[in-house]
C-alpha cells in the first residue's frame, strides 16, 4: 500500500508540475508563410510577427516591420514589437476593474496600470502550432488559465494569420471563456515602416485615419471616459496628410484611440490608409472593431534593432484594432466582456500595393 501510495503521489504531482510548467518546454520556432514576392516570418513565442517583406514600386523588396534578430531579444523586449497582445491590450486604470460584483487586481506594469495585459502577457508565452501551410495560413493556439495576471477564468486563445488573394494579409483572432466571464482585447502590435524597417522616421508618410472621434485620455494615458470629435485638432486624419504634419500641436507624439466611424451593422470596415512616397507603397486596414490605436513609436529609444539598425522615436507607426482602452472601467465604452458560451472574434485585413 505504501509503494502504491507513493506511486499516486508521484503521479499527481508530475501531473501538477505539468501543469503549471509544462506549456514551458514547448520548441520555439520560426514560421515562413510566403506567396510570390510577399512574405511573413511568425514565431510561436507570443505569435509575433517578426519580418514583413514587401515590394516596392520597382519590384524592390523590403521589410517594412521592425524587430530583432534574435528570438532572445524579443523575450527581453519592452516594445511588444509584432506581438499578438492579451488577454486585454491596451491600459486598465488602477489595475483592476469590477465584474460581476467582485474586483479584479492584476500587475500594475505601467506607472500603476496594466499594459497589454500586465508583466507576463500573451505577446510572452509560447503558442501551440496548430496548423501550417506555407502559401495559405498559420493557426496558433494558447489556453490562458483562470487568473493568468489577475483575470477571471479559463480562456482558449487562436489566431490564423492568412494570406488573401495575392496581396492581402488577414489576422483572424478568437478566444472563448469556459467557465467565467472576462473581459477580452486582443490586438496585434506590428510597428510599420512602409519605406523599410531601416528607412528612418515615418513623419513623411501620409495617412488617413476612418475615425471622426477620439477617447481623450489624462496624463497616464488612461481614458477620462469622453468620446471627443477629432475635426479641426491635430488629431484630424479625415483627410490625408502627413504624419508629422501638425505634430507640434501633439507634445510627444500620437498614441491614441480612434473611434471608428459607421461601424453599425457591418462586418469589416476601413481603419486607415498609409502611404509612403518614395517606395509608392500603400496599406489599407480593415477591422470588425470598434477602435484603432494610432502610436507613433515614441516611446522608441535608440533600440537595437534588425541588422544592428537603431530605431529611434518615430520611427514606425502602429494601428491596433481593438476595443476601447480601459472600458472595463467606463460603462459607455462598448463593453469587452466575453461570457462562457459566447465567442469572441476580432478580425484584420490588410491590403499591400505598390505604384
Amino acid at each position: 500500500m505504501a509503494k502504491n501510495s507513493f506511486f499516486y503521489f508521484f503521479a499527481f504531482f508530475t501531473l501538477f508540475l505539468c501543469k503549471n510548467s509544462c506549456r514551458a518546454t514547448e520548441e520555439i520556432k520560426v514560421y515562413d508563410l510566403k506567396k510570390g514576392d510577399f512574405s511573413v516570418k511568425i514565431t510561436n513565442y507570443g505569435a509575433t510577427v517578426l519580418s514583413v517583406i514587401l515590394p516596392d514600386k520597382n519590384g524592390k523588396l523590403d521589410d517594412v516591420v521592425l524587430g530583432y534578430d534574435s528570438i532572445d531579444d524579443y523575450k527581453n523586449d519592452t516594445t511588444y514589437f509584432g506581438g499578438l497582445i492579451g488577454r486585454v491590450a491596451n491600459r486598465i486604470g488602477g489595475a483592476k476593474f469590477e465584474l460581476n460584483g467582485v474586483e479584479y487586481k492584476l500587475p500594475a506594469n505601467d506607472h500603476g496600470n496594466t499594459l497589454h495585459g500586465g508583466s507576463k502577457g500573451f505577446s510572452s508565452v509560447i503558442w501551440t502550432v496548430e496548423d501550417f501551410e506555407e502559401d495559405s495560413h498559420l493557426t496558433l493556439t494558447y489556453n490562458s488559465f483562470d487568473g493568468e495576471q489577475g483575470f477571471p477564468g479559463n480562456l482558449s486563445v487562436e489566431v490564423t494569420y492568412m494570406f488573401i488573394e495575392t496581396n492581402k494579409l488577414a489576422l483572424i483572432m478568437q478566444a472563448k471563456p469556459h467557465n467565467k466571464a472576462t473581459p477580452v482585447n486582443l490586438a496585434s502590435h506590428s510597428y510599420w515602416n512602409l519605406g523599410g524597417h531601416n528607412s528612418g522616421d515615418i513623419l513623411s508618410q501620409t495617412i488617413q485615419i476612418f475615425g471622426s472621434k477620439i477617447t481623450p485620455v489624462n496624463d497616464k494615458l488612461i481614458p477620462n471616459g469622453e468620446i471627443t470629435p477629432v475635426k479641426g485638432s491635430g488629431f484630424d486624419f479625415l483627410q490625408p496628410r502627413t504624419i508629422g504634419s501638425k505634430l507640434s500641436e501633439i507634445p510627444g507624439g500620437y498614441d491614441i484611440n480612434y473611434v471608428l466611424d459607421n461601424t453599425e451593422g457591418k462586418h469589416l470596415q476601413r481603419v486607415a490608409i498609409v502611404q509612403e512616397s518614395k517606395s509608392g507603397r500603400k496599406m489599407e486596414l480593415w477591422t470588425n472593431k470598434p477602435g484603432v490605436q494610432f502610436y507613433t513609436s515614441n516611446m522608441l529609444d535608440n533600440v537595437k534593432g534588425k541588422g544592428g539598425f537603431v530605431y529611434s522615436k518615430y520611427a514606425a507607426l502602429c494601428l491596433e484594432t481593438q476595443g476601447f482602452p480601459d472600458s472595463v472601467n467606463h460603462p459607455n465604452f462598448p463593453s469587452q466582456i466575453v461570457n462562457p458560451g459566447e465567442t469572441y472574434k476580432h478580425i484584420m485585413v490588410y491590403r499591400f500595393t505598390a505604384s
